[in-house]
């Protein structure tokens, strides 16, 4: 099961499992995006049957009635793909409430009810995997993206922990820390009405493709934490190594526009 599959990184993990795998559930709201990509999967690898369903994530009773339909047409994951998320770029005091809201919701909220509602089945089988998309952001305090950056550190280190407590179970749990892709999420995160764009230097962007495909070879290798690109994976490791007193010096004279 795929969250966000509708487009970015959620379709591309929808196009390099489809080869693989049975059974592919692809979950996001815009339904209609949904069916184009799954007829296309189902004329490109016709073995794999393809279930969508269209949900907005941010609503506890379609997460869950998401999970019982796939289950009651034999679709229940075993493997789940937490990829769905928001993103708001801006100062905090001038953000949108509801903005902000749903992006608590589908950022955090939903990517826990989900493991929660498929992990006891996924634990009664002994094996299953869940893979968290997270975020290069997700190791720093970001001014002007600083709830993004709170979820994605939430993610990360809800990933760790769950990871340690699965374990003994046979269930695998990842995070996937991919720095900018080129997808449609900067376009969503920029509010309206503003030309104001998250600075980013472009030795730090990685295709899409290159962080799907690590990201399912670091589940498969059994790793906890995954930085696609050389750049990212040094960035990671690198402010992983700074204390925090640094670290907050750095974000205090980066380029804010």
């Amino acid at each position: 099961m795929i969250t966000g599959a509708s487009s970015g990184l959620g379709e591309e993990f929808a196009w390099q499992l489809a080869m693989s795998v049975e059974r592919l559930v692809l979950v996001a709201r815009r339904g209609d995006r949904l069916e184009v990509i799954a007829a296309g999967l189902r004329e490109a690898f016709p073995r794999t049957a393809v279930m969508v369903i269209a949900a907005n994530l941010a609503d506890p009773e379609e997460r869950l009635a998401a999970i019982e339909t796939a289950a009651e047409a034999g679709f229940a994951p075993d493997l789940l793909i937490n990829n769905a998320g928001l993103g708001d770029y801006g100062e905090f005091v001038t953000a949108e409430w509801p903005e902000l809201e749903a992006m608590l919701d589908v950022n955090i909220t939903a990517l826990t009810h989900l493991s929660h509602l498929v992990l006891p089945e996924m634990r009664r089988l002994g094996g299953g995997a869940i893979l968290n998309v997270s975020s290069l952001a997700s190791t720093l305090p970001i001014p002007d993206f600083a709830v993004y950056a709170a979820t994605k550190a939430y993610v990360s280190s809800f990933s760790e922990a769950l990871r340690i407590e699965l374990a003994e179970h046979g269930v695998r749990v990842m995070s996937l820390c991919p720095g900018p892709v080129k997808t449609e999420f900067g376009a969503v995160a920029k509010r309206e009405r503003s030309d104001h764009e998250m600075p980013t230097s472009p030795h730090f962007y990685v295709p899409k493709e290159q962080v799907v495909r690590e990201g399912l070879i670091g589940l498969e290798r059994g790793k906890a934490r995954v930085f696609p690109g050389m750049q990212v994976a040094a960035a990671g490791l690198l402010i992983g190594a700074l204390p925090l007193l640094v670290l907050r010096m750095v974000m205090a004279r980066r380029p804010r526009r």
